[in-house]
């Protein structure tokens, strides 16, 4: 037994300098993170994707940044963390027509199982606004409107579901739109200078000209009203359609759960901050947390619903 005892402590002695020279398994993350937005600096995903950064930056002492990549309505951005390895140290903070309408138009260099969710964090406040002195104050009286006037429209371009969704609903509730043109940012200058007469943007993008009064709401493309504008009946509400956009998080397919775990939790400390609900007051934007096998549901079926309206587009 001693003659045992004694093989074990060298063998033991022998080990160790090598347990003491083997690196440390790394934790994530090891190296700096790049969170790709795929559009220009300003709007709702943007901001809070930089406060998500900032957290993870806070709590992980790892250097964490934005990077605005647009172009191609956002397949620019998402073909960066389409290339990217599955390792978690470049995150895409997405809008739903990357995920849903670009896939099926075929305009994308990646598939459906390209990325996963780490998290679905925005419910965009979309909204369909005009000038404060035009002569309709909803859908309906738009319709009215639009029999005996000229209306022109302002999007994000063909194939972003906010465009798809306001033609749906131009065309069932019988709004005659004349011309329509697609620009990167639908804000109170589009309006201001005449090249639209309503347009679909987010409420963050006109936040002035709202607070002003020279602008205001037709409807809103949200769940539920925005908190800014009680009065103005969802898109929902006005035709039935129930759609609406939101925006998350992703990474590559096959990156490590517990790595998507540490992003996720981060995430959601910095969704709990004074800043974030400030920002959910002042724009009405939804702000919350939808992770696992519930975002994957939720895209699950936007994917169904945007094949509907991307069909609908192209008749």
């Amino acid at each position: 037994m001693k003659k045992l005892t004694k093989i074990l402590s060298i063998a033991t002695l022998a080990i160790s300098p090598i347990l003491a020279s083997a690196p440390a398994i790394a934790e994530y993350p090891e190296r700096p993170v790049k969170f790709i937005v795929p559009w220009p600096p300003g709007d709702l995903e943007d901001i809070i994707t930089r406060m998500i950064a900032e957290e993870m930056t806070k709590q992980t002492g790892t250097p964490a940044s934005v990077i605005n990549k647009p172009g191609g309505g956002g397949i620019v951005g998402a073909l960066d963390v389409a290339q990217a390895r599955p390792d978690g140290q470049t995150i895409g903070s997405f809008v739903a027509d990357i995920l849903t309408t670009h896939i099926h138009s075929g305009n994308a260099p990646y598939d459906q199982t390209t990325f996963e969710p780490v998290g679905i964090f925005l419910d965009y406040p979309f909204v369909i606004a005009t000038k404060a002195d035009a002569p309709y104050n909803n859908l309906e009286e738009l319709a009215k409107y639009s029999q005996a006037n000229d209306v022109s429209l302002g999007h994000f371009g063909y194939q972003a579901l906010p465009t798809a969704l306001t033609f749906k609903a131009a065309k069932q509730e019988g709004i005659r739109i004349a011309s329509d043109s697609a620009f990167d940012e639908n804000n109170c200058s589009t309006l201001a200078t005449g090249d639209a007469d309503i347009i679909n943007t987010t409420t963050q993008l006109i936040l002035s000209c709202l607070k002003s009064g020279e602008v205001k709401l037709l409807t809103s493309i949200t769940q539920e009203r925005l908190s800014i504008a009680p009065e103005v009946a969802t898109l929902a509400e006005q035709t039935g359609i129930t759609q609406t956009l939101w925006n998350g998080l992703f990474v590559k397919k096959g990156t490590p759960t517990e790595v998507k775990e540490k992003v996720a939790e981060i995430a959601q400390a910095a969704l709990k901050s004074d800043r974030i609900k400030g920002l959910s007051n002042t724009t009405g934007a939804g702000i919350y947390w939808i992770g696992d096998s519930a975002a994957e549901e939720m895209i699950a079926k936007d994917f169904e619903s945007s094949k509907e309206l991307l069909e609908f587009m192209n008749k």
